[in-house]
């Protein structure tokens, strides 16, 4: 081969490389993102020419699953908690509060539910209330410190709602919505609950799909508000930092806030 044509090939090799793209980044995020983290992404991907895989599930079970090795790289999770232990593992930053949120009820029709009879309610022996599954879904947990805050209201309450709350979604071998069904309006719709307590987001979501469903603000005295946690893994595609900043954003939060999200 002629010696002139060998730093041609080289170049042309050089350049060929540099010309394969990226691979997307790895976003898992909590399942009550799903709405607004996809217009998040579209945004971020717009703005940076970057793709962005995104991984949606209950924020347990995807910190589970990192754990166990899958390759995410940023990581929304629905509390502060399952973030927090990545951190402290290591390998991880120090997660940020992105977004804020608060619990509702979502009702069937046939109840009859305010703000002020909620715990009433709840408590009546033939109303069958659903969560989320404790500890794999934020969602649950949240729940469950209602029921705290409950017993705060009315002595019993709370052992009386743990042991009649029924854990229909976010755990692993939750039956899943038929595909393109909302996970709590096809819970509602099935009759599976009589009330749901829920994301606020979600049960609006909820009424949209299925719009005879009724979502009941809980009351202050047992509200409990949902902080949602923000972390990137150390070390990882330098993308990762900056769709983390991205989600941090005036440009997500506002995409955020218009979805039902409170900003921190």
């Amino acid at each position: 081969m002629a010696n002139w044509l060998m730093p041609v090939l080289a170049s042309l090799a050089m350049g060929s490389a540099q010309a394969q793209p990226l691979p997307p980044l790895q976003l898992y995020a909590a399942g009550s993102l799903r709405e607004a983290m996809t217009t998040v992404v579209q945004q971020f991907e717009a703005q940076t020419g970057r793709k962005v895989a995104l991984t949606l599930g209950a924020s347990g079970l995807l910190r589970e699953r990192i754990e166990q090795g899958e390759p995410a790289q940023v990581f929304a999770s629905a509390d502060m908690e399952h973030p927090q232990r990545l951190a402290a593992q290591g390998g991880w930053q120090a997660p940020a509060v992105f977004a804020l949120n608060q619990m509702c009820a979502l009702a069937a029709p046939s109840v009859e539910v305010s703000p002020d009879s909620l715990l009433d309610v709840m408590l009546r022996p033939t109303v069958r209330v659903g969560t989320s599954t404790p500890k794999a879904d934020p969602s649950g947990d949240y729940a469950w410190a209602l029921f705290r805050r409950a017993e705060t209201l009315r002595t019993g309450a709370r052992a009386a709602l743990e042991a009649k709350a029924l854990q229909l979604t976010g755990g692993a071998d939750s039956p899943k919505p038929p595909s393109g069904r909302g996970t709590y309006a096809w819970v509602m719709d099935q009759g599976q609950a009589d009330v749901f307590l829920t994301y606020c987001t979600n049960a609006v979501a909820a009424q949209r799909e299925v719009p005879r469903l009724k979502v009941v603000p809980v009351p202050e005295a047992l509200q409990v508000s949902a902080r949602y946690g923000l972390t990137s893994r150390s070390g990882a595609d330098a993308g990762a930092a900056q769709l983390a900043q991205f989600i941090l954003s005036p440009t997500a939060q506002a995409i955020l806030r218009s979805h039902g999200f409170g900003q921190p």
